[in-house]
């Protein structure tokens, strides 16, 4: 990856860390703040910043409101997905509305997939 800090976006993260939205708020402060597995929030990662870094398990998580939906947010998304998986990571894209909708099933698909990747990794 790029630097693993990039110092020109880091105030940004930092921002973004103090000002989560509610949905991340509550993925945060609800399940992966406490996760077994190391979770960090709003995590520089080359020229990005992801929602959610899971190093361990390779994994990023991605929340979507609104404005991941247009046309220009669906191009960003897809650049800067490609990006992160050039260096193995998976990313996943979770709605806003599945925060709302179906929190439980949410922290059961994470859970799931960090499981799977950790055995991938260990074999």
């Amino acid at each position: 990856m790029q630097r693993k800090h990039n110092k020109d976006i880091v105030p940004i993260a930092k921002l973004l860390r103090k000002n989560m939205t509610k949905e991340e708020k509550h993925l945060w402060y609800d399940f992966l703040r406490t996760y077994p597995i190391r979770f960090s929030r709003q995590k520089v990662l080359g020229k990005y910043i992801a929602d959610f870094y899971c190093a361990e398990a390779q994994l990023v998580i991605e929340l979507d409101g609104s404005g991941h939906y247009t046309e220009g947010g669906k191009q960003y998304d897809g650049e800067r997905t490609a990006f992160l998986e050039k260096y193995g990571l998976t990313v996943i894209r979770i709605p806003n509305t599945e925060i709302h909708k179906n929190f439980r099933g949410v922290c059961k698909y994470i859970d799931h997939l960090v499981e799977q990747s950790l055995s991938r990794i260990e074999l």
